[in-house]
């Protein structure tokens, strides 16, 4: 018999005081495994799915959402497995890179979401371009912001090696600091609380340990074949790509040239480097990347008749 999944949830007390963020959670369950979603705007828009990353979680998305909203889109962001207000599991052996694809692809096919305008950055490209191409015919277009789909065979920044080590031995994993240390605009103590909330005790930080060794960085890597084959579907793709990077990520920069060169869907759009901007360029430009997506979607559309 099969042992049930062991995991925490947050109490929702821990999300009392949340700055600029009055969404109200959704929740769909699937196989026993609760996953936190943000469903905003008209249910007969353009869907605009907004993936997070490490080790973040949909509050990182609250200055995105008015503005993609105004615009008419309706707005989805869910928390990934282990983050937010997402069930986390508590064994380190059910984490990996290859489940938490199959948790996503899961939670898509339930929410049956199709026309769907991808919106990634960070791990949320690891995961959501994965997404992408194991159902391309439920997306319309993507946009990508300091992320990528690495396959192991090139070498990684130092930053990102210091990060990786940091989050394996490191005694002190402050995820809201961590989060403001990779924006050029500061935080205020409210929003570090804010990113800190999901997370009230360090067996609640499982996951966000973990994502950094996931990264492919080597050829040998076991999920270095899965993003090879999701390359060769990005390298067919002819759905409109654009690519939104910001300047001042020490991990991803430079990152686009790879995906302008070979998605054929890339050529000819609108790319642009968000100035000012560090890893979490949703802290920083915000409201500038959610009218950029909806210009985006709006000179992309086509129109019958």
């Amino acid at each position: 018999m099969t042992r049930p999944l062991q995991v925490l949830r947050t109490p929702e007390a821990c999300f009392a005081q949340l700055p600029d963020f009055p969404y109200e959670p959704h929740y769909l369950e699937i196989d026993g495994l609760r996953y936190a979603y943000i469903d905003e705007g008209p249910r007969d828009g353009a869907p605009v799915l907004l993936m997070h990353g490490e080790p973040t979680w949909s509050y990182l998305y609250r200055k995105m959402i008015p503005g993609l909203v105004a615009a008419g889109h309706r707005v989805i962001v869910p928390d990934l497995i282990g983050f937010g207000r997402s069930d986390k599991p508590t064994e380190r052996q059910v984490y990996s890179y290859a489940q938490h694809v199959r948790w996503m692809c899961d939670w898509l096919l339930a929410m049956d979401l199709r026309g769907l305008t991808l919106f990634c950055q960070d791990w949320g490209s690891l995961i959501g371009l994965r997404m992408l191409t194991t159902h391309p015919d439920r997306f319309a277009r993507a946009v990508l912001a300091n992320g990528g789909l690495p396959t192991g065979t090139v070498p990684v920044p130092r930053a990102f090696k210091l990060w990786r080590a940091f989050a394996r031995w490191s005694p002190w994993f402050p995820i809201g600091r961590i989060v403001d240390s990779g924006c050029v605009a500061k935080l205020s103590p409210a929003e570090i609380a804010a990113y800190d909330a999901p997370f009230p005790g360090r067996r609640y930080r499982l996951a966000a340990r973990l994502f950094p060794g996931f990264v492919p960085t080597t050829p040998n890597d076991p999920e270095r074949a899965a993003n090879e084959q999701a390359w060769a579907v990005l390298k067919r793709w002819d759905k409109p790509f654009l690519t939104l990077f910001s300047s001042r990520d020490p991990i991803t920069r430079g990152g686009e040239k790879l995906f302008q060169r070979l998605v054929p869907g890339a050529q000819g759009q609108p790319h642009a480097i968000t100035r000012g901007a560090g890893h979490f360029l949703q802290e920083d430009k915000g409201p500038e990347l959610a009218q950029a997506i909806a210009d985006f979607i709006r000179q992309t559309t086509v129109v019958d008749g």
